[in-house]
């Protein structure tokens, strides 16, 4: 309990420090415009943007764990045999609906 008192007491110091070191707010509308940092805004901050290379990196993270899976995998083979070739082809099968998925999107065409 001790560490809770403790906790809010230091919570509750940043908190008037911070009210009492911060400036006036009583500047004007040119002093309010950012400087330096370029002109006003020609779209909203939140609007939606089409990013294209993001279906290319999903992508290319989907063949990345691929390879990742399969180094190991090719030294667990000789062990557990067709228990892992199952495995691996069950992996296959769930990247290769992905892939299938994006070709359906045209991730595949450069534009």
């Amino acid at each position: 309990m001790q560490a809770v008192i403790v906790i809010l007491g230091w919570t509750a110091f940043a908190v008037v420090l911070a009210r009492a070191l911060q400036p006036a707010a009583n500047s004007t509308a040119p002093q309010a415009a950012p400087f330096l940092g370029g002109g006003t805004p020609d779209m909203h901050a939140w609007q939606r943007f089409h990013f294209r290379p993001y279906s290319m990196s999903l992508l290319f993270i989907a063949f990345e764990m691929e390879m990742m899976f399969m180094y190991p995998w090719a030294v667990v083979f000789v062990s557990e045999g067709i228990k892992a070739l199952a495995e691996m082809g069950m992996f296959l099968a769930i990247l290769s609906v992905g892939i299938l998925y994006g070709w359906r999107e045209g991730i595949f065409r450069w534009q």
